[in-house]
């Protein structure tokens, strides 16, 4: 009776083992796609802030393309005008 409890419990623990490893290769597997997302996260966030430093710069470039436009047309309005910043009068000294 001793014995047949025995084998009884061996078995059992085959059957357990035979069970458990493939779930194990499988927990293996989940391991390495988690690892795998975290870093594509990791360059998602690099990309993101890439991306905002990108807009801010163009922003202050737009900001200054503005400036220049403004500037250039008083320029060229002040060509158009004896009495403009940048107009030559006869008679007047360049420097």
């Amino acid at each position: 009776m001793t014995w047949i409890l025995i084998g009884a419990g061996v078995l059992g623990l085959v059957i357990l083992a035979v069970v458990a490893f493939p779930l194990l290769g499988k927990l293996a597997d989940l391991r390495r796609a988690g690892e795998r997302l975290q870093r594509r996260q990791a360059e998602a966030t690099t990309l993101q802030t890439n991306a905002e430093q990108l807009q801010q710069t163009l922003l202050g470039l737009e900001q200054r393309t503005g400036t220049m436009q403004e500037r250039l047309a008083l320029i060229k309005a002040g060509h158009g005008e004896p009495t403009g910043k940048h107009a030559w009068l006869p008679g007047a000294k360049r420097r």
